[in-house]
């Protein structure tokens, strides 16, 4: 999970790792930028597209429809650099637990 560039050297490090298995990226939505306000996506969207990975954008980490389909991933972990949302609870908590 994240949005700024400063995310992208660890991303790519994590895709490239034959230890590791990336199952998706999530980054903010694309943004209007410029003077023509055109849909700019994250430096992240464009690291994970660049290594053909899946992308996940929801426009709230809160959306529940985005906590289902994290918990579909079931990853093991979440690498989370400066993603730009308060994460919730739904995601903060071990996978194994009811709390």
């Amino acid at each position: 999970m994240g949005s700024a560039e400063l995310a992208c050297p660890g991303l790519r490090a994590l895709s490239s790792d034959p230890n590791f298995k990336v199952l998706a990226v999530v980054t903010q939505p694309d943004r209007p930028k410029g003077r023509d306000l055109k849909l700019s996506p994250s430096p992240v969207k464009a690291c994970a597209l660049e290594a053909k990975l899946p992308v996940l954008q929801p426009e709230r980490a809160r959306d529940e429809t985005f906590i289902a389909e994290l918990r579909r991933l079931a990853p093991d972990i979440i690498v989370v650099i400066a993603y730009g949302q308060i994460l919730p609870r739904a995601i903060l908590r071990s996978r194994n637990t009811d709390a």
